[in-house]
């Protein structure tokens, strides 16, 4: 009888000790603050590589089952680093302009834009949500989607989204 009652007292523990152990016990994926810097300064890192053919950000921060909609398009990690190492395309510049990053656990929700310039002087705006998840000890972005928009003042026209 005794030893039941230990054997069920150590039953209920464990099923509440278990889980907080689990956690503690993963992989370190940083502080929160710590976390924060990295995502956001990870962002920045990415929307820099756009101009300049850098696919070493993408690699790093794209994880392999990653669903990316860019206006529209659905690209996964392997279309991304193409993309990237096939060059900037039309993009002579593009710099972030803001980060917002959420924590939630291992979860983290980012939504941010960048300024970008194209040849012939075409400017606009990437607008974008980026959902990162820290598996194996290392944040990467699971889910992205980019929408491109004008430049404030531009008209909202599909002829002014178009590559010159």
């Amino acid at each position: 009888m005794m030893t039941s009652r230990y054997a069920m007292f150590a039953a209920i523990v464990l099923a509440f000790i278990a889980p907080a152990v689990a956690i503690a016990a993963s992989p370190d994926c940083q502080s929160h603050k710590e976390a924060e810097r990295y995502i956001a300064a990870s962002e920045a890192e990415w929307a820099a590589s756009v101009p300049t053919n850098d696919s070493s950000v993408v690699k790093r921060i794209l994880a392999d089952d990653v669903v990316w909609v860019l206006d529209g398009d659905v690209v996964d990690k392997r279309a991304a680093i193409r993309g990237a190492e096939e060059g900037p395309g039309d993009f002579v510049a593009n710099h972030l302009l803001y980060a917002h990053v959420r924590i939630f656990g291992d979860m983290a929700v980012v939504q941010g834009s960048e300024a970008w310039e194209k040849k012939g002087g075409d400017k606009g705006r990437f607008v974008w949500t980026d959902t990162w998840l820290c598996r194996n000890g290392q944040w990467q972005i699971i889910a992205a989607e980019d929408v491109s928009v004008p430049e404030a003042g531009e008209p909202a026209s599909p002829a002014s989204n178009t590559d010159a």
